[in-house]
């Protein structure tokens, strides 16, 4: 996927945050480190005030960055961690600042 489509697709992405979770949601992601969808949603749910976050809806958002906007990498396993793709760390970070 061309780096401009990803662009596009991540404006598009958070243009539509109405609660701010997912932008919260990559900059938890843009910290560098591998997380669980477990890991993910204890972190959300002690920085974003809504009680409107379930790991369910977590579990949702990690799958469509990774199948929809291609910028989550996954390191399989028993439980499975996820990671920005080096390639597109400063395209995110460049996105969360506009947003």
């Amino acid at each position: 996927m061309k780096r401009e489509e990803i662009e596009n697709r991540l404006k598009k992405y958070l243009e539509r945050d109405r609660s701010g979770i997912r932008k919260e949601l990559l900059k938890v992601l843009l910290e560098g480190e591998k997380y669980t969808t477990d890991e993910i949603y204890a972190k959300l749910k002690e920085r974003v005030s809504t009680s409107n976050i379930n790991k369910r809806g977590v579990s949702a958002m990690v799958g469509l960055m990774c199948a929809r906007l291609g910028i989550l990498k996954t390191e399989l396993g028993e439980k499975n961690r996820y990671y920005i793709k080096p390639e597109y760390a400063d395209l995110v970070r460049e996105a969360v600042e506009k947003f």
